[in-house]
């Protein structure tokens, strides 16, 4: 079926009870289409406010899912990036990322957007230094940018994945503390000086990742949670957790939380297994699938995956490959657990989860590819559109996410 017609179904099967809004100001068509289709309704929702949260995340491309979808999953909080040197390719409120969140806002959904600052290994470029003519363009771009912002997203994350996106010799040298605390002292100077009374956007740092392996943590994460501390505009970090074991993630929790502060929660905009499923991608598949499905018993898990994304599946025989891989059905409760976890601290804010299948984790499919796609509350990529025209639910997560809006 061509993405068009599953738009329109899709656009029928949602309508009931959804708000109208503009068709000129809507537009999340799936990836490929362009703008050809608008997408009018999105649904009123109420968001409850950051306290233990669990919303999904499109990361950059909101193509990849629809409003229609986060009716569907039940959603009331949506996370998306912005790369900062789009800021000077046009109006940042123009952006997808951007103009989803905008539109998502207008009608009740809690909204955070990260700001994207890739120096590396994008750009293979050294962080800009305070005060010098790179610094102050990059602070040009951020005053493009905050006027579309502030006062209408509900979290601002000044950062993505900061020490991913910064060359390693630059960690624990000064240079990634300078440069993001010069980037957080003039957002929350602008901020104070076009709403000195109030403004509803909370500020974050964000994002500190590999928390779990000790070649990831030294001075310059240090100086990030003493920034983050000891700043009193700043209401904490995010962390992104893609781990290979449930407990893995717990060297997150047990670095963050003694250096937060009394006052200070955290975010975790993305969180996965994703390291697991890496590991088996080579594994042979079960038996009873390959009986099933009269495969060459010698048939590899990134094999199918790679199968699935050239020719989509019937929902049941996804479901039945993920069904029989004991490292992903014996830990199939990932969402439910770690959710649980990251609410006990009595700490998190906002935590989003991956909702759908992008280009960039289903092109080239192989044994090296990081299984991002498996993570996804949707299938768009890997299984047929039901139906109605919408995309199948992935295995094991939307049931989960669902139940964990109602904790």
């Amino acid at each position: 079926m061509s993405p068009l017609p599953r738009r329109r179904l899709l656009q029928l099967s949602t309508a009931a009870g959804l708000a109208v809004f503009g068709a000129a100001a809507c537009s999340t068509p799936r990836e490929g289409q362009g703008n050809v289709y608008a997408q009018p309704l999105i649904p009123q929702v109420t968001a409850p406010p950051p306290n233990g949260v669990l919303g999904v995340n499109f990361n950059g491309d909101p193509h990849i899912m629809t409003f229609g979808e986060l009716k569907t999953a039940e959603a009331t909080w949506l996370r998306g990036f912005f790369a900062m040197p789009d800021a000077g390719k046009g109006k940042p409120a123009d952006a997808p990322a951007i103009s989803t969140l905008l539109q998502a806002g207008a009608h009740g959904y809690g909204t955070v957007l990260s700001l994207k600052f890739p120096y590396f290994p994008e750009r293979e470029k050294p962080l800009p230094r305070p005060g010098t003519d790179a610094m102050n363009a990059e602070l040009r771009r951020l005053d493009k940018m905050l006027p579309e912002v502030l006062n209408k997203v509900d979290i601002l994350v000044i950062g993505n994945e900061p020490f991913i996106e910064s060359p390693h010799d630059e960690w624990n040298n000064g240079a990634i503390n300078a440069f993001y605390e010069a980037i957080a002292d003039h957002v929350i100077k602008y901020r104070a000086a076009h709403f000195p009374d109030e403004c509803k956007t909370r500020l974050y740092m964000g994002s500190l990742s590999h928390l779990d392996d000790p070649e990831w943590t030294g001075e310059g994460t240090e100086r990030w949670m003493a920034h983050v501390r000891n700043t009193p505009e700043i209401e904490g970090t995010d962390i992104h957790p893609h781990v290979a074991d449930l407990h893995d993630a717990d060297a997150y929790l047990d670095y963050i939380l003694p250096r937060l502060g009394p006052d200070k929660k955290f975010l975790a905009t993305e969180f996965s297994l994703v390291q697991l499923w890496e590991k088996h991608l080579t594994d042979r598949v079960s038996r009873e699938y390959a009986d099933k499905y009269d495969i060459p018993p010698d048939t590899r898990a990134w094999q199918v995956i790679k199968n699935a994304l050239d020719r989509p599946f019937p929902q049941g025989r996804w479901y039945d490959f993920l069904r029989t891989s004991p490292w992903f059905e014996n830990n199939k409760n990932f969402l439910h657990d770690q959710t649980q976890k990251f609410r006990a601290t009595g700490k998190l804010a906002v935590a989003t989860y991956g909702v759908g299948q992008d280009a960039a984790m289903s092109n080239s499919f192989g044994p090296d590819k990081k299984p991002w796609l498996l993570n996804s509350l949707f299938a768009s990529r890997t299984v047929q559109p039901l139906p109605d025209g919408t995309p199948a639910p992935n295995y094991a997560w939307l049931d989960e996410f669902k139940a964990l809006q109602q904790q």
